[in-house]
């Protein structure tokens, strides 16, 4: 298996270098140059799997001869080895029908650990191989970050350094990051937005005298490894619900901001698991739910709301989307990204809005209407939804089929559900004893060249 970057101008690497990469040197973002195919006969064997051995055979076939099936083996089961539920991502099903995919049982109580765990051994076996160090840069809108800090935290040849937008993300959620103080580990609360976050990222990737002496390596969903992990339990929430039938369609639902996590389901469709549709639930923040009704994608201001890791605009994730809608032409995806950079909107024709709108629903649902489902969902239920969790089940009103993805705990959010139920979700042992914990974090302007001399300075005292 190789792979090429969105916008062609990457001669094809293999499965180890693209996780290395992480940003294509183009700009682009990477991607197989195929999708495997998986027929009727293999769905229904791995609609039975336990999770970490439908992992070995999701993931197989996308990293060729890079790794050992042993080498796999080890990683997955090292990977999912401290996640709270044996089932890794159980599926419940709540009283009236309702479908639950909880994906918040790792260390960091959010979905991103089932990609992070598996990408921080990922990155600590290649570096062994190689002899090799390597920094990591990440933004991230709440959970990405102590969930990439946990993956690595305490590797001998991993630093990483995370942006947040200071006071933008929940308190449980600063803390989880600012509370880790192994020396590998280097905290930035930005004065800006996620989005600014996001730019200096990828500034910091393009400089590329700069990525290649101090080794940049990335975790954000622009790292392929990491949309390749969340695949997995897509097709483990389908084996749960259809018994193997490979005739049973399903449909999703997806909280997303930066639409990762929904093009792992896209990614999964493209492989051949039979899903009806997948609903994409935005926030306030709609430029994602903007895009499906219209074929425009333009940003807007970011809006601070209860459900902070949506607060995004620009959507990493959504160029590799393009890239398959618009026939796998790079030329094409060079053209449109540099409309938005210059007109801050791409457009695409009425034909490609028909196939966006053929797959997915899209809905934005406003702070009250949030509000009101985790109270609903509570009063009928018993069960306590995050706010994240609550924007996905509100969008699949009109589909209570769906598989909701739950993508955090809700203890990870105690205000926002205080006020909707009366009281404040029980707190797991993973997020206990956080706001009394010493904190170490840096409070810097959002602008690369001040995050540069940061890492530099960092980076020499080690």
């Amino acid at each position: 298996m190789r792979y090429v970057s969105t916008r062609g101008g990457v001669e094809p690497i293999g499965f180890a270098n693209a996780v290395m990469m992480g940003l294509a040197t183009d700009g682009g973002l990477l991607l197989p140059e195929s999708i495997p195919q998986v027929s009727a006969a293999t769905l229904r064997r791995w609609a039975g799997l336990p999770f970490q051995e439908l992992a070995q055979e999701v993931i197989t076939p996308y990293i060729g001869e890079d790794l050992t099936p042993e080498e796999l083996t080890d990683l997955i089961k090292r990977s999912y080895a401290h996640f709270s539920d044996p089932a890794i991502t159980p599926l419940i099903e709540l009283k009236g029908g309702q479908r639950i995919l909880e994906l918040f049982h790792g260390p960091t109580a959010a979905f991103k650990d089932v990609a992070l765990q598996f990408l921080g051994n990922l990155f600590a076996l290649l570096l062994e191989r190689r002899d090799q160090r390597l920094n990591i840069i990440g933004a991230t809108s709440g959970d990405t970050g102590s969930a990439a800090i946990y993956g690595v935290r305490g590797q001998p040849r991993i630093d990483i350094f995370i942006l947040h937008p200071h006071q933008r993300v929940s308190p449980i959620q600063e803390r989880q990051m600012t509370t880790v103080l192994d020396e590998n580990v280097h905290n930035i609360a930005i004065q800006g937005t996620f989005d600014d976050g996001q730019r200096i990222v990828k500034e910091l990737f393009n400089d590329l005298p700069f990525k290649q002496k101090y080794a940049l390596g990335a975790v954000n969903s622009i790292n392929w490894a990491r949309i390749l992990a969340q695949v997995v339990y897509y097709f483990y929430a389908w084996g749960q619900v259809s018994g193997g039938d490979s005739q049973q369609r399903v449909s999703f639902s997806v909280p997303t901001g930066n639409f990762g996590d929904i093009f792992a389901g896209y990614i999964a469709m493209r492989m051949g698991l039979p899903i009806e549709r997948l609903i994409l639930a935005t926030n306030r923040n709609d430029i994602l739910s903007r895009f499906v009704h219209s074929g425009s994608y333009r940003a807007d201001a970011v809006y601070p709301t209860i459900t902070p890791s949506m607060d995004i605009q620009l959507a990493s994730n959504f160029e590799r989307y393009l890239y398959y809608l618009l026939g796998e032409d790079p030329i094409q995806i060079r053209e449109k990204m540099a409309e938005l950079a210059v007109a801050g909107e791409i457009t695409i024709t009425p034909q490609q809005h028909a196939e966006v709108q053929r797959l997915f629903l899209a809905e934005a649902v406003s702070e009250a209407q949030t509000t009101a489902q985790i109270a609903k969902t509570f009063s009928e239920s018993g069960y306590i939804l995050d706010p994240h969790t609550a924007v996905g089940v509100a969008a699949a009103h009109a589909h209570p089929e769906a598989i909701c993805l739950a993508t955090a705990h809700p203890a990870k959010f105690p205000e926002a559900v205080a006020a909707a139920i009366g009281s404040p979700p029980p707190v797991p042992p993973a997020l206990q004893g956080l706001l009394e914990r010493e904190q170490r974090c840096a409070l810097l302007a959002a602008e690369s060249g001040v995050i540069k001399a940061f890492i530099e300075e960092r980076l020499a005292e080690r």
